[in-house]
């Protein structure tokens, strides 16, 4: 704790430091202009700056979603051949929730497929409730493999080692599916050069005022992203509550590694640089337990984080080298924008604001432009609300997350990017479940 408020202390520091200095070096060599005149146009000027690249960002995102949408409603309905398919189910005391995961499998419209239950070294009753679900639908159906505490890369790779589908989903253990979710994915495995599909997760309790703004980020934050870059069938990240591959590119590239905390977004990097298209289907829908107080919240995200990070930090190398991989070169890059840079830009740009704020009085400007941003929100929420034909309720959410849920969010991520790069330890952390699923 003393060494992360270090350098919390040591940010804040260089930001004053800087902004003195600058104002300091202005003032003598522009000295027939005030301090105050210089703050004024300066920090219109850094506010037009950051307008831009969130309009920007926001019209590139929904427009190649808009796009995706129009190409995704001329695919088929439907796979027109069903491959045989794996099932994987980590779990590590996930007994609360088991139940209701396993019974979503077993109402999946798809003729063949097996759910492979992978206990990892579970404390409560998980092993027992997967034996006595397998007793009740048969071992035919369900099989249990139980195994040591390892994670939930390791326990991913056991069930890999164990399917016998040519495809195979991962899922959470606290996910649940939808009926049309492996048909819907599987279709687009008749493209031969697709290795992986990304699934919609989508929030289950919407209980108060946190989970609505998950469920609104959910849609918004993630889903838009992840639709727009299926455009490209570049999807940089296939979420950990549903994921469809092809069992020859997880032995291909080596599987699930154990040595970042976002072991999803990792393999996603890996499957797309050994030349594999990775989509997004919309409709292939898992319904996740999402956080429901800030300590949780905190502690997902902040997890989230540090491993998106790791996972660009092992491919880092790629990075400067542009060719023969351009597009995944590109993509790569976003990533570090969406991750590092454009958090950073957003706690930089807030301090310097109220900064100047309360110096020069700036304060009407500065309301001015959070009501900007709040409007651009409102606008991608009503189009990623009509694209998802979700709940319209959740655009209400859109003030409060521009004012509250971006900030306190780009927070985490940018103090997990410091804490990464100073290689502070950190641990899995095991959020509380409640079983809402």
């Amino acid at each position: 704790m003393l060494q992360r408020l270090q350098r919390i202390s040591t940010v804040i520091m260089f930001m004053s430091a800087g902004l003195l200095v600058a104002a300091f070096l202005f003032n003598l060599y522009f000295n027939r202009l005030s301090v105050a005149n210089f703050f004024v146009n300066f920090s219109s000027f850094i506010l037009l700056i950051f307008l831009g690249i969130v309009v920007v960002r926001y019209g590139a995102l929904i427009w190649f979603a808009y796009l995706q949408h129009i190409e995704h409603m001329q695919e088929p309905p439907e796979a027109q051949d069903y491959p045989f398919v794996t099932l994987i189910v980590p779990a590590y005391n996930e007994g609360m929730g088991l139940e209701a995961s396993i019974e979503s499998l077993i109402a999946l419209d798809y003729p063949r497929y097996e759910i492979v239950v992978v206990d990892d070294g579970s404390s409560d009753d998980t092993y027992a409730q997967a034996i006595r679900l397998a007793g009740v639908y048969g071992a035919h159906r369900i099989r249990v493999i139980t195994q040591p505490n390892g994670g939930k890369a390791s326990a991913l790779n056991n069930g890999i080692a164990n399917a016998r589908g040519e495809l195979i989903l991962c899922m959470d253990g606290d996910s649940r599916l939808e009926p049309q979710t492996l048909k819907q994915a599987v279709k687009h495995f008749s493209d031969p050069t697709v290795g992986a599909v990304a699934g919609d997760v989508k929030v289950v309790n919407r209980l108060n005022t946190l989970t609505k703004l998950q469920a609104l980020e959910y849609i918004e934050g993630l889903s838009l992203v992840r639709t727009a870059h299926a455009f490209f069938r570049r999807v940089m990240v296939i979420p950990g509550p549903i994921g469809v591959f092809r069992k020859q590119v997880l032995e291909e590239v080596g599987g699930y590694y154990q040595d970042t905390y976002a072991e999803d977004c990792e393999l996603t990097l890996r499957i797309l640089f050994a030349g594999w298209k990775v989509k997004h289907e919309s409709r292939a829908v898992a319904w996740t337990e999402a956080p429901e107080n800030l300590q949780n919240f905190f502690k997902q995200r902040y997890r989230w984080s540090r491993g998106t990070l790791q996972a660009v930090i092992k491919h880092k190398g790629r990075l400067t080298k542009p060719f023969p991989h351009f597009i995944d070169w590109i993509f790569l890059w976003l990533v570090v924008f969406e991750s590092m840079v454009w958090p950073g830009m957003d706690v930089f740009g807030i301090c310097f604001f109220v900064f100047v704020a309360y110096w020069v009085g700036l304060s009407t400007i500065i309301i001015l432009w959070w009501a900007q941003l709040t409007v651009l929100d409102i606008i991608a929420a009503i189009f990623c609300i009509a694209l998802e034909k979700e709940d319209i309720r959740l655009a209400l959410q859109a003030v409060l997350y521009r004012l509250f849920f971006v900030p306190f969010l780009d927070d985490i991520k940018f103090f997990a990017s410091l804490d990464e790069i100073f290689g502070v330890k950190m641990g899995w952390g095991k959020l509380e479940r409640f079983g809402r699923i």
